[in-house]
C-alpha cells in the first residue's frame, strides 16, 4: 500500500469531491462568541481588556453549572468566560501550539490582524506571554497565551489576499 503525503498547501479544492448540493444547510450563521474556562474570571476580564481591546458586555451567574460567567466583546465578536471552582487546570500540553494539536476538541480562536509583527510589538510592551512566532507558506503568524495559558492565534491576511485592504 503507498501512502502519499501533501502539505496543507497542496491540499486544494479540487481534492475534494463537490456536495451534489451545494444549498447550505443552514442558510446563514455568523461568528457569535468562543468559550474559554478560566480560573480566575476577573483576571480574565482584565487580560481580555487590556491585551485585546475586548470590553465587558455582561456577567451572569448559571447555577445550574454552577458557574460565573461573563461575556467580552469586540466588533462583532465575544468572548465568552466561565469560571467553574474546583474545575481541573489546564494539562501543560495545552499550552504549546504544537503538543495541543496531540488533544482531540477546541485547539484555539485565532484574530486576523494587519500586521502580526506589530501586534505582537504592542502586546510585548505589556509583556504578553508569545507562544511563538512562524510564517507558515509565507504567512506572519503567532500564538500567544491568555492569563489562563488558554492559546490565541494571530494571523495576518493570507498572502492571496493581501492584495484587497485590510477591514
Amino acid at each position: 500500500m503507498h501512502t502519499q503525503t501533501r502539505s496543507a498547501s497542496a491540499l486544494v479544492a479540487a481534492d475534494r469531491p463537490e456536495p451534489a448540493d451545494t444549498v447550505a444547510l443552514i442558510p446563514q450563521i455568523r461568528p457569535h462568541h468562543f468559550g474559554v474556562s478560566v480560573p480566575d474570571i476577573d483576571a480574565a476580564i482584565h487580560w481580555y481588556s487590556e491585551m485585546l481591546g475586548f470590553r465587558l458586555e455582561s456577567r451572569l451567574h448559571i447555577e445550574k453549572i454552577p458557574a460565573q460567567v461573563a461575556f467580552l466583546c469586540r466588533d462583532q465578536f465575544r468572548v465568552e468566560l466561565f469560571e467553574v471552582r474546583g474545575a481541573a487546570s489546564l494539562p501543560d500540553d495545552r499550552r504549546v501550539p504544537n503538543l495541543d494539536l496531540c488533544t482531540h476538541g477546541n485547539k484555539h480562536m485565532c484574530f486576523e490582524v494587519p500586521d502580526v509583527a506589530a501586534a505582537l510589538a504592542a502586546l510585548r510592551s505589556r509583556d504578553a506571554d508569545i507562544a511563538f512566532e512562524l510564517t507558515v507558506d509565507g504567512n506572519p503568524t503567532a500564538f500567544i497565551r491568555d492569563v489562563a495559558g488558554n492559546l490565541i492565534e494571530l494571523l495576518e491576511p493570507f498572502s492571496k489576499q493581501r492584495t484587497k485592504e485590510f477591514t
